[in-house]
């Protein structure tokens, strides 16, 4: 793919959460592209570039590497996010990740059904972002609400935009909160 940098893949393995085994283990594996951002540096009223160059590659790519980090785990929760570097625009990562050319191709390979969550925000080399994931085919599954955390020392250089799909093979760790609207039912406050 023109315009691809570097990869970069961050997987985390829960085996033990305050003192009591997580069996399975929980896994989360996330995939970056960094890929240039050809906007960087002036004002472009029409955004298709960026999507036609980098939408459907950037998709697959991702989820294939994010799938492959699972180890064959069955996926239950995903994400997307776009760090943008500090001579570009929100804008410009969004064109990439909030496009059914990108989504549907981290949809469709692990069976998902609901909205992607995201984050996105512009930072210098080396910035947090942390993505948000929920549950792939119902958003109100309160165990799979979570954030995982990411950054690559070099990136995004000025002009470059780091694109994220991460992929979680459960929800938190011994998550235990009641199911969605149930302080509602109860008369909680």
């Amino acid at each position: 793919m023109d315009g691809l940098r570097k990869l970069c893949l961050v997987v985390e393995e829960v085996r033990s959460e305050s003192g009591r085994r997580v069996d399975p283990p929980t896994v989360v594996a996330a995939a970056g592209g960094v890929v240039e951002n050809p906007f960087a540096g002036r004002f472009v009223e029409e955004l298709t570039a960026v999507a036609e160059a980098y939408c459907e590659p950037l998709g697959r790519l991702l989820t294939e590497r994010a799938l492959r980090a699972l180890g064959g785990s069955e996926v239950e929760g995903y994400g997307k996010g776009a760090l943008v570097g500090l001579a570009g625009e929100v804008e410009h990562g969004s064109a990439i990740i909030h496009n059914l050319r990108f989504g549907n191709l981290v949809r469709e390979p692990v069976g998902g059904s609901s909205l992607l969550p995201s984050a996105e925000k512009r930072g210098p080399a080396g910035a947090a972002l942390d993505l948000a994931v929920k549950h792939k085919d119902d958003h109100t599954v309160r165990s799979h609400h979570q954030t995982f955390e990411v950054r690559i020392p070099d990136a995004p250089r000025d002009d470059e935009i780091v694109v994220w799909v991460a992929l979680a093979s459960s929800g938190r760790p011994l998550a235990r909160l009641p199911a969605f609207g149930s302080e509602l039912a109860s008369g909680a406050s």
